[in-house]
Formats: C-alpha cells, structure tokens, sequence
C-alpha cells in the first residue's frame, strides 16, 4: 500500500478519513467529517468542511474552498453532504458550498475539470466529464449532464438545466434551460446548431447527428410552438435513444427552453432566435 504524504503544516482534524496514498499539502485545513479516498491530492491552503468525500485520485487545488456552509438563507443546520468523484482537477479558488434541507447532496461526477474561480452552489448535481471554464458559476439546483462545457465567466440561473453533451459559451448568461447536444452562447443568447465536433468527439454516429439536426431545426428554427414541434420529432424522426432523450428532456423542461421563442425570420430562411421562456 502506497504511503500519505502529509505536510506537518497541514490540519487533519479527528474524525477525518484518509484513504492510501494521499498528499496534503502545506496549511490545508481537512475537518472532522470529511473523506478522502485513496491518492488524492490536496495542495496548499484548501479547506474542506461538511461532510464531504473525495473520490479516488481527484486533486484540489491552492485555496480552493469544498464543502462549507450554503450561502442559502433558508439553511437551518440541516445534516447535508459534498460529494465529488474520481480523477477531477477542482482548480485555484473554487468554491463548492454544502446543500439545504436534510441528507441532500451537491454532487460532482467523475473526470471532471473546474477551472478556477467556478461555483458550484447548493443542491447542485454536475455529471461525469463536465468542464467549466474559469469563473463559471453555478445558483442552487442547477442540473449539468455528462460532457457538457460551460464557457467562462457564465452564470447558470438557479433550477436550470443543462442538458448532456451541450456547449455553453463563455460570458452567457442563462436563465432557462439548455438542451443537451447543442451549441449557442452570447447575451442575448442564441443557438449556432448542435455540438457537431462534441458529438464526432464523443463517437455519436452519423444518423444520429443528422436526426439530432432534424430535431433541432423543427424546435428552434420551425416557428412552431414547442408542442408542435416537439409532435412533429415524435412522427417524423427515427426514435434513436438521442433523439428520444432530446425531446424528453424539451418536454421535461421547467423553466422554459433557451432560444425557442421569439424567432423572426429577416430573410430567406435566415432566422435570429432569442432568449424568451417556453410558452
């Protein structure tokens, strides 16, 4: 077994669980409830609170702050817990606050990659292989699937969410919900499309981009109601696992989608979708 590596400098209140292999580094501070599975690595200065674990070779950066207080006001000393996977790289100055209400969770998938100065805030659930670009920002009960990207200095508004395999551009602001796969940024926010070079990277094939696109076009640049063309997918599309999660999720949707009202046609087929919440 792999011995820690821990630096006298460092405080590891009791109560606190290291698994093998772990490095702490120079005045990090790791409090009485926290986990820390097997080579993880804990570098200077961060501070880890709550009950918080720490999935297996996950590395937290210099002055990176896990697992403290929520910053909701509604917070009454409720038990709650930080849950973050294996392999990610939480970077310089992140902040990710414990949850509200009793045995909730904000939870971090696996591979993924906080850039510095992200927020993930409480009753947040981020998915396997999310990257979020420096200062990106997360309200409460915020939803990012798997392999999605949020550009930098972007704020996610609370009880959004953010749909799989979707790129979000930096200094966005959004207020409703993004559906997974496709591509757009900008305030006021506009689509450019589906993640093409997301979807080729992440080995979707051929058919399912084009049913994908097909899909999109009837959604965001149809003029229909989102009813009417979500109908129009279901009669028209071939039913494959993608197609069939992009409409659940459109339907699913709570706060409305990014983009799919308000869209006026200048000319030809040239369209300007606008950020406007679902009818």
């Amino acid at each position: 077994m792999s011995q820690r590596n821990i630096h006298p400098t460092a405080i590891i209140e009791p109560g606190a669980i290291l698994g093998q292999g772990v490095t702490i580094e120079p005045y990090a501070i790791i409090k009485e409830n926290v986990v820390l599975r097997d080579n993880v690595t804990i570098k200077a200065h961060v501070y880890i609170d709550g009950h918080t674990t720490i999935g297996e070779g996950t590395t937290i950066y210099p002055s990176a702050s896990i697992g403290t207080k929520t910053q909701d006001l509604k917070f009454k000393g409720e038990k709650t817990f930080v849950r973050i996977g294996k392999h990610c790289e939480i970077r310089e100055f992140v902040t990710i606050n414990s949850s509200t209400q009793e045995n909730s969770v904000v939870e971090v998938g696996d591979n993924c990659l906080l850039m510095a100065y992200c927020h993930v805030a409480h009753n947040c659930r981020v998915g396997n292989r999310v990257i979020m670009s420096n200062g990106a920002t997360l309200a409460g009960h915020v939803d990012v699937g798997d392999n999605a990207i949020i550009g930098g200095i972007t704020p996610i508004h609370q009880f959004v969410s953010i749909g799989r395999n979707s790129m979000v551009g930096g200094m966005s602001r959004i207020t409703h919900d993004i559906p997974p796969f496709t591509l757009g940024g900008g305030i006021p926010f506009k689509y450019g499309g589906l993640n093409i070079i997301g979807l080729k990277r992440a080995g979707y094939s051929l058919q399912v981009r084009q049913e994908l696109s097909r899909a999109f076009k009837l959604v965001f640049r149809s003029r229909l109601k989102l009813e009417e063309s979500l109908a129009r997918c279901e009669e028209e599309l071939e039913p494959l696992d993608e197609v069939v999660h992009f409409i659940q999720f459109c339907k699913a949707s709570k706060r409305g989608l990014m983009g799919q009202q308000g869209i006026t046609r200048e000319q030809g087929d040239q369209l300007e979708p606008q950020t406007a919440m679902q009818s």
